[in-house]
């Protein structure tokens, strides 16, 4: 098995009127893990814990195995990070973020960096406050590629990107990925990105942990039964989820819909997508 680049063990924060509440999930090296959740579920919260940019209230964090608050200064500079805000200095110029982060990053690589604005069409002189919010966040993954990261952390990166962007970007990720030894761990509400390049998926739902399975897992077994009121009533509940009642008839959750195609021979049963399976722990009722 690849080494574990990430690891969250029993991690908690509490803030009073909301608890994370026992997180726990690991990132092996080579896989882009997502990470999913209504608004307010968590995510950002274990990802500003990850960073040491909130202090948790219990549990252990491990980065390239070794504790996050204790080795902080090494870590960070194995990490790229990437928000859905800007967080450079609107008055700087592309060149003027490059020659600032060369005095932060050890392995701070300016060729890399150049080759990158001009694969994204960025131009050096141009002040950020005159950048488009895409041309913003391809600023700040050229950044993040460019001083030798092994682990890529994104909070909502591509979320109010037009689609031929986003699109670049996950074919980025992908890359970062394929030699194995590089990792990612995506916060995103676009669930279909997800389905595209994500290994694993961690579901957090109101501070808590629903699962951590690889995404092949999820999309190859879990299933939507649609049925009337009769067949709904002789369905065994164990093999239930969660349900939502519709005008005419129940949509029901499942974790193996080969079961559920054997056993309801009278009933549709489709592939549920990672939204699917979402919106149901969140909107559904769970049995």
């Amino acid at each position: 098995m690849a080494e574990t680049i990430l690891e969250v063990k029993n991690l908690v924060k509490d803030y009073g009127d909301f608890v994370l509440d026992k997180i726990s999930f690991e990132i092996p090296r080579g896989v882009v893990m997502g990470l999913i959740g209504e608004n307010g579920a968590g995510k950002s919260t274990t990802i500003n814990c990850i960073l040491n940019e909130v202090q948790k209230s219990s549990g252990q964090i491990l980065l390239f195995g070794k504790d996050h608050i204790q080795n902080e200064i090494e870590i960070k500079d194995k990490i790229g990070v990437v928000f859905d805000e800007n967080f450079f200095p609107d008055i700087f110029t592309p060149s003027e973020i490059g020659s600032y982060m060369s005095g932060i990053y050890r392995n701070w690589e300016s060729f890399t960096f150049r080759e990158y604005l001009k694969k994204f069409e960025l131009p050096e002189t141009k002040a950020i406050k005159d950048f488009s919010k895409g041309m913003k966040v391809k600023l700040a993954f050229a950044v993040a590629l460019s001083h030798k990261a092994e682990l890529l952390i994104l909070d909502e990166a591509t979320s109010g990107l037009d689609p031929i962007i986003r699109d670049d970007i996950l074919d980025l990720l992908l890359d970062f990925v394929q030699d194995e030894t590089h990792a990612v761990l995506v916060s995103s509400h676009i669930t279909s990105d997800l389905e595209k390049i994500a290994d694993y998926i961690t579901f957090i739902h109101k501070g808590r942990l629903v699962f951590s399975h690889p995404k092949d897992d999820l999309v190859d077994n879990y299933g939507i039964i649609s049925c009337g009121a009769v067949i709904f009533d002789s369905l065994d509940k164990s093999d239930i989820i969660a349900y939502r009642k519709e005008d005419y008839q129940f949509k029901v959750l499942v974790k193996n819909r080969h079961k559920a195609e054997k056993n309801y021979p009278k009933a549709i049963v489709e592939p549920a997508a990672i939204e699917d399976i979402m919106l149901f722990y969140v909107k559904g009722e769970l049995q």
